[in-house]
């Protein structure tokens, strides 16, 4: 990965096809101090002002709370260098080892091509075992079957509805709760090697 990409003590995890490049408060700090509006639309793989602007404004405001804070990731494309869009944490409480994934591509072009399943379980991995995470949470639409189904193939459980949880086009909508826990992750971890030396050996 080119360095210039990178800033300074920046994670860059990687996968097959892309680059896992470490958005945290520290970074937020150093691209709205150092960088110009254009340097930081390229950077976050914005295409317009008014998304830098909403951004600069959730950095004003405070990115982190005396409880919570944030590690998300963005998916750069190897072959492109491309921001193909993001995966990471929310509402980290490291206290209480547990965290919120949220993820999202940027263009419906890059959609069903497998990016957010190759990306999502390596935040997973890192989650549980650098973050020291216990337990992630997600919480979706009930109508967003593909979400649904991707963290389905990940082991998430169903927890139940949570009324009023999320505001869409200034209407409060209800979320599905999903979970996975430690242990779970593990389990199907070792599941997924045992069946990998298995077909090695066939």
């Amino acid at each position: 990965m080119k360095r210039q990409l990178l800033l300074p003590n920046q994670t860059c995890l990687e996968t097959p096809r892309l680059y896992l490049r470490e958005l945290n408060p520290e970074v937020y700090q150093y691209l709205f101090t150092e960088f110009n509006n254009s340097r930081i639309a390229e950077y976050l793989g914005f295409t317009t002002s008014k998304e830098v602007e909403v951004e600069r404004e959730k950095y004003a405001l405070g990115m982190v709370t005396y409880f919570a804070t944030f590690k998300s990731f963005h998916l750069l494309e190897k072959a492109t260098g491309r921001v193909l869009g993001k995966c990471g944490y929310h509402t980290w409480v490291p206290t209480h080892r547990r965290a919120e994934v949220g993820y999202e591509l940027f263009s419906d072009a890059d959609k069903n091509k497998g990016y957010m399943k190759e990306a999502l379980g390596a935040i997973l991995k890192y989650g549980f075992e650098q973050m020291n995470l216990y337990r992630i949470e997600a919480y979706i639409a009930e109508y967003n079957i593909p979400s649904a189904k991707l963290l389905k193939h990940y082991g998430f459980t169903v927890e139940g509805n949570a009324r009023g949880h999320y505001v869409v086009d200034g209407i409060n909508e209800d979320s599905l709760s999903l979970s996975l826990l430690l242990p779970e992750f593990e389990k199907l971890q070792a599941a997924q090697i045992k069946s990998q030396v298995a077909t090695s050996n066939s």
